[in-house]
């Protein structure tokens, strides 16, 4: 009998469905054999490494909210020890157990636990296999139909733009204090970037803004395996390799409108980053200096451009929030990007007029705000996701296809600098100078989407100092003073290498200076990149910057968070979750092998029996020896 040993959380985790017991998830390879081994036994460690074997996996844990709370918990504060049962239709358990599930019977499983409440008492953990046949799977989705339905700014909330939902997720209705100051605070750090720098004594303040953005971060029910390859991953890569393009033009001076890069995290937690970027704004603070939202005149959103590949031909849609002039210059700028790549094989088509708005995305933020605002959002789909494992650990760099990203990123430079140049004087050799880098694409994604190398290329550590090889896209939590920078201890890599990635790609060139950054900058308009390498740095002149990403209705003040009344006059405000994610340790799994109760009964029963026998043959044996001491 296989025994699960699971290290608690100090709880760590909540039910992730109203229905389900308090449970361990994990996804775990989960391949055990404790035959044909011969370890050597020198020492105590040595006896308990062969008698237990640690298993790698990735935690489902607990966040909460101002409702309810989602994620998985620990039943108590001791470690869960209970029998691995792989489930299969029918199966009956009759004392607390742990269940080992492929991905492709978890919906049946949760009906299971739903209906059948015996069944789901005696559940004390669930493992869910970490390798699965992708094929199998028409879909796996653990997520809405219409995911962050609250945050959409038209009324249709029963369309489905995700057809490929596992399971059915509802939260708990329970009232939470409002004191959250106990938890840590989901957010990390935004990132946005202008090309050319802004110089705010110069007329660059007054340009009209195009703004074009991408998110870096993904949700999964197992936190730090969701990597969100083509929801989002594929986007931002896209965005990245644009900026990387552009920055190689030698007609940046002659930009009639200022191109801005934001990068946005905390978005699959209510959309943190835009309504805090939003709200930094409105608040004109140092985070955003430099850019108002007066003169943001369109925005592009790069979202699930990784698998636009179908039967050779890169296919595209362009998701309108409305027919404005502007909009249709933006739709225009891609077509005319298109043509210029010289390609039947990339094509762009506006998405259907039936569906009910744009799909869920950051611009919902931007909309919600201004309704007339000129915005549109590149995907790989039309009225449905295309990516059927929308928020699931199955979405990895398997699910998309490099080449759909390149012509992605290519449509979408070209397109800016379309925009840019204010669409006047714009030659086809111009645009050929536009030229993506194929080869940069394909090495962030084996950075941002593998553990080998991972965050451990060369292209990430010739900018930051990853603290580990396998990158995460979760948001991560807050522990310090917001309005404080980021530091390398508190701040994820990716945010850390996005940040130094595109100061260095927007960088104005300088001559003439020194560059070493380690007695600091010599001006305001110059940041400090690198400096993580080698201690050091390089001072270049660029314009970006952090923009932190939690909460508009959480305000820290004297060393602790305060949480503000809902605005009315906000909609997004009136439905923001305020989320938090409980304490918790490292969580261990590690399985060791016990023989069933009938066999321990045998060996009790025999060593029973052998010690009377032993005891009935010592009497017997004194007394002939005592008899025959007395003839004696």
């Amino acid at each position: 009998m296989l025994l699960l040993s699971l290290t608690n959380s100090n709880p760590s985790m909540a039910s992730y469905y109203k229905y389900s017991c308090l449970l361990i998830c994990f996804l775990a390879q989960f391949s055990v054999s404790f035959s044909g081994q011969s370890n050597s036994l020198d020492s105590v460690p040595d006896l308990e490494r062969s008698m237990y074997k640690v298993i790698d996996g990735f935690p489902c844990v607990r966040l909460l909210n101002l409702s309810g709370e989602i994620g998985c918990a620990n039943p108590g504060r001791d470690k869960v020890v209970a029998p691995v049962v792989r489930y299969r239709d029918g199966v009956v358990i009759h004392q607390l157990s742990t269940i080992l599930l492929s991905v492709d019977a978890v919906q049946s499983f949760f009906n299971r636990v739903a209906t059948d409440a015996d069944f789901g008492r005696n559940i004390g953990g669930v493992l869910v296999e970490a390798e699965s046949n992708k094929e199998k799977l028409k879909g796996f989705s653990p997520d809405e139909k219409f995911p962050q339905s609250k945050f959409s700014p038209y009324k249709n909330l029963t369309y489905e733009w995700n057809p490929n939902v596992a399971t059915k997720n509802e939260k708990n209705n329970r009232s939470y204090s409002q004191d959250v100051a106990e938890f840590d605070l989901v957010m990390q750090g935004s990132v946005w970037s202008s090309l050319p720098p802004i110089i705010q004594s110069s007329l660059d303040v007054t340009k009209p803004i195009i703004l074009a953005m991408g998110t870096m971060d993904s949700a999964s029910f197992f936190r730090d395996k969701g990597l969100g390859a083509d929801s989002p991953l594929s986007g931002l890569v896209a965005l990245l390799a644009a900026a990387d393009a552009l920055s190689h033009s030698d007609y940046l001076k002659s930009f009639k409108k200022q191109l801005v890069f934001l990068v946005l995290t905390g978005e699959t937690w209510g959309f943190l980053g835009s309504r805090r970027f939003l709200h930094e704004l409105d608040l004109q603070s140092d985070a955003v200096a430099g850019l108002n939202d007066t003169f943001i005149e369109t925005v592009l959103e790069i979202g699930s451009v990784g698998k636009g590949f179908n039967g050779g031909v890169k296919n595209f849609f362009v998701h309108s929030s409305s027919r404005t002039k502007v909009a249709n210059e933006m739709f225009e700028a891609l077509q005319s990007a298109q043509v210029s790549l010289k390609s039947d094989n990339i094509k762009i088509s506006a998405a259907n007029i039936l569906n009910p708005g744009v799909p869920p995305s950051s611009l919902m933020s931007f909309l919600n705000k201004d309704s007339k605002i000129s915005g549109v959002v590149l995907e790989d789909f039309d009225d449905m996701f295309a990516n059927g494992f929308y928020h699931s650990h199955l979405d990895d760099i398997s699910n998309i296809n490099s080449t759909s990203i390149v012509a992605a990123a290519s449509l979408v430079a070209r397109s800016l600098y379309i925009l840019a140049t204010d669409m006047q004087n714009t030659k086809i050799p111009d645009l050929d100078s536009i030229s993506v880098n194929a080869s940069l694409v394909d090495e962030l994604l084996d950075c941002l989407l593998k553990c080998d190398p991972g965050l451990s290329c060369g292209l990430v550590k010739n900018y930051i100092l990853p603290t580990g090889a396998c990158p995460s896209s979760y948001v991560g939590v807050i522990v310090t003073d917001p309005s404080s920078p980021p530091y390398r201890g508190y701040s994820s890599d990716i945010s850390r290498f996005i940040w130094n990635f595109l100061a260095e790609k927007t960088a104005m060139k300088m001559e003439n200076t020194s560059l070493n950054c380690q007695q600091g900058c010599r001006s305001e308009s110059e940041v400090c990149i690198k400096a993580e390498t080698d201690n050091i740095g390089v001072c270049v002149k660029s314009t970006t910057r952090y923009v932190p990403a939690f909460s508009t209705r959480l305000q820290y003040e004297s060393g602790s968070w305060k949480l503000l009344p809902p605005n009315s006059t906000d909609p997004m405000s009136m439905a923001d979750p305020v989320w938090t994610e409980s304490n918790w340790d490292v969580i261990g799994l590690r399985v060791y092998t016990r023989q069933n109760a009938a066999y321990d009964r045998l060996i009790l029963l025999i060593g029973l029996g052998i010690t009377g026998f032993s005891y009935l043959a010592i009497e017997i044996f004194k007394t002939i020896v005592t008899k025959t001491l007395k003839r004696d």
